[in-house]
C-alpha cells in the first residue's frame, strides 16, 4: 500500500473555486492515497487571527500546519490557486529529515505591483517561499509555532521562517512552485501557482499557463453535470 500523502491547504471563500480545482488536479495525478486538510479560519479553534495585512485567508494560518499535526510526521501546504500538472508523489519522495521544512526557494521581483482583488503586490526577502512548504512537524524547532506564537508574529518573522536556521530550511525543484505570469511558461512545471491572480478571475482568465486551470476546472466541472435521478419513478 503506497504511503498516506498529507495535504494542508488554504482556503479563501473568495476563490472557492480555485480550492476545488487544484484538489481535482492532484486527485487526477496522484498514484498514492492523499488526506486533504482544508486550512479553513472558521474551523481553527483557539486561534485568534490579529493580523490586518493578509491577502488571504490563511496568510498566516499556513504556519500552524505542525501545531495542527501535533508536531508529527510530514505534511505538505500548499495556496489553493495552484494547479498539480504531475504526481504529487513525486514531492513527497523530496522529503529529507535533516531539514525542518523545504521550499522552493525564490528569488524575484515581481512584474506586477498589484494582484488579485487590487491588493499591492510589494517585493520582500524570500517572497513566496511560503507558498510551498515540505513540512517536517516532527522536527524540534516547530514547537514554538502554537495558536499564540503564530497570532502574534509579523508577516516578516513568518514568511521568512525566521524561527530556523538557514541550514534547517531546504530547497525544492523551482518546477513544484512554479510562479505563472512571474515565470515565462515552462512546459516541465509540476505545480504552476498562480499567485498574481487565478484565472477564475476575469483579469486573469487568458494570463500566462491559465490554459492548465482551465482545462482541469472543467473536468471538476463534469462531475456536476449529472443527469437528475431524483424525481425518476421508481419501479
Amino acid at each position: 500500500m503506497p504511503e498516506l500523502i498529507r495535504l494542508c491547504t488554504g482556503f479563501d471563500q473568495r476563490e472557492a473555486v480555485a480550492f476545488h480545482t487544484f484538489y481535482q488536479s492532484v486527485m487526477e495525478k496522484s498514484s498514492s492515497p492523499v488526506q486533504f486538510m482544508p486550512l479553513a479560519i472558521n474551523t481553527l479553534k483557539g486561534y485568534q487571527e490579529t493580523h490586518s495585512d493578509g491577502s488571504n485567508a490563511f496568510t498566516y494560518s499556513r504556519f500552524l500546519t505542525p501545531y495542527l499535526h501535533n508536531f508529527e510526521g510530514w505534511v505538505i501546504f500548499a495556496d489553493g490557486d495552484m494547479v498539480c500538472l504531475a504526481d504529487i508523489t513525486e514531492l513527497w519522495n523530496l522529503r529529507d529529515p535533516s531539514k525542518a521544512v523545504q521550499v522552493v526557494q525564490h528569488d524575484y521581483a515581481t512584474k506586477q505591483t498589484v494582484k488579485y482583488f487590487d491588493q499591492p503586490n510589494v517585493n520582500y526577502p524570500r517572497k513566496n517561499w511560503s507558498s510551498v512548504i515540505l513540512w517536517n512537524c516532527s522536527h524540534p524547532a516547530h514547537r514554538v509555532l502554537t495558536p499564540t506564537f503564530v497570532s502574534g508574529s509579523s508577516g516578516a518573522f513568518l514568511h521568512r521562517f525566521s524561527w530556523l536556521t538557514d541550514d534547517q530550511i531546504g530547497a525544492l525543484p523551482v518546477e513544484w512552485n512554479w510562479l505563472a505570469i512571474e515565470y515565462e511558461p515552462n512546459p516541465n512545471a509540476k505545480l504552476v501557482h498562480y499567485t498574481l491572480g487565478t484565472p477564475c478571475f476575469k483579469k486573469y482568465a487568458q494570463t500566462s499557463m491559465s490554459e492548465h486551470w482551465w482545462a482541469t476546472y472543467q473536468r471538476l466541472k463534469q462531475g456536476f453535470e449529472v443527469e437528475d435521478v431524483s424525481s425518476t419513478p421508481r419501479s
